[in-house]
């Protein structure tokens, strides 16, 4: 199937996971997984549930480590951080419930992706399950702004950059056609004038972002939620495999 069809389908056919669904097996090893990650968010949220109507950032490491997320964003209603260190797009779809749904938010924003490359996980995977995620979350919060932040081009993971880029196209892609969404690009201005990413924004491990990755990081986001969202823009450019 031509990709430009695929993302058509994934757009119109992808349905959200039903709260009586029977647990997927997939779902239940997830769970296992991410037992104390989870039951860490719970006791955050007995101790002070955050309002209605925030923005909950959602993903992996890079959204863990981002401890000043809250201040960095000060002009966003209950900056909520959700992220959870070595997660995948596959496992931010299995908990868009207990870490999306259940605050209500009006905007969420998602970085994930790199870790199902490094896990072996395809581009079309990844969409897939970014799809079912956005849908998950429209199903139950309509009005919800929906921003995917993209893969960025670390320096460890260099031998992913083509995958990287061909995951980031389709997902922007994707994009096009779901309204009061958009596509975060952080791998453009991460990557150097000799085509290689910037090792100056990474910490030591050449992996996770250091002051100066997430300085960038917080002008290109901070920009980008400035911009008013198309709510009925659908068109879709064709994408190259």
């Amino acid at each position: 199937m031509p990709i430009a069809l695929f993302i058509a389908a994934c757009a119109s056919q992808a349905e959200p996971v039903g709260v009586d669904a029977a647990p997927s097996p997939a779902y239940l090893a997830a769970q296992t997984r991410w037992r104390s990650e989870l039951s860490a968010f719970d006791a955050a949220d007995r101790q002070q549930w955050p309002s209605e109507g925030g923005v909950v950032f959602v993903g992996s490491s890079t959204i863990r480590f981002w401890t000043r997320l809250a201040q960095d964003f000060p002009q966003l209603p209950v900056v909520i951080n959700r992220g959870f260190g070595g997660s995948t797009m596959a496992d931010c779809s299995f908990f868009a419930r207990e870490l999306v749904l259940r605050y209500k938010p009006r905007h969420v924003l998602v970085y994930a992706g790199d870790n199902d490359l490094a896990e072996g996980r395809t581009p079309i995977q990844i969409l897939e399950s970014f799809a079912q995620f956005a849908n998950t979350v429209r199903a139950e919060l309509p009005e919800a702004r929906i921003s995917y932040i993209s893969i960025k081009p670390s320096p460890s993971r260099e031998k992913l950059l083509p995958r990287m880029r061909e995951t980031n196209d389709i997902i922007a892609a994707y994009l096009r056609r779901l309204p009061n969404s958009d596509y975060i690009d952080v791998f453009t201005p991460m990557m150097g004038t000799d085509g290689r990413a910037r090792p100056e924004l990474f910490r030591g491990d050449q992996l996770h972002l250091n002051d100066e990755g997430y300085r960038l990081w917080r002008s290109v986001i901070g920009a980008q939620l400035a911009r008013p969202v198309d709510q009925t823009e659908l068109s879709i450019a064709p994408v190259s495999r």
